[in-house]
């Protein structure tokens, strides 16, 4: 069963930033998409960025209110994705998953907390 290690999160001021990674057990493939969700206490999950693992140029999608604030990543060569947040503000504050899309077989992460104050 694939599994994936994240790391990164943790406290920030608001206006800081904090960066995730996330690396799967199994070797991402061009067919595959890798990303976040995030997760705030009442609220339902939501898609913060996603990236393509295709070959060639990426494409990367972003929730709406993280853009230009957050940037998604890919090292092929590291088999990881990486996610750099700035500008933190405390509505930003979730647990963010890790996921990946293997042509429709998504497997997650244990979550990460990030928790910003204000």
């Amino acid at each position: 069963q694939e599994q994936l290690e994240e790391s990164g999160g943790g406290l920030v001021q608001a206006g800081g930033s904090l960066s995730l990674s996330c690396r799967p057990s199994g070797r991402a493939l061009s067919s595959t998409y890798m990303g976040w969700y995030r997760q705030a206490p009442g609220k339902t999950r939501e898609r913060v960025a996603r990236i393509n693992w295709g070959y060639g140029s990426s494409s990367q999608s972003y929730l709406d209110s993280v853009k230009d604030r957050f940037t998604i990543s890919r090292d092929r060569g590291e088999n990881t994705v990486y996610l750099q947040m700035n500008n933190l503000k405390p509505e930003d504050t979730a647990i963010y998953y890790c996921y990946i899309d293997r042509a429709g077989r998504i497997t997650w992460g244990q979550g990460t907390q990030v928790t910003v104050s204000s």
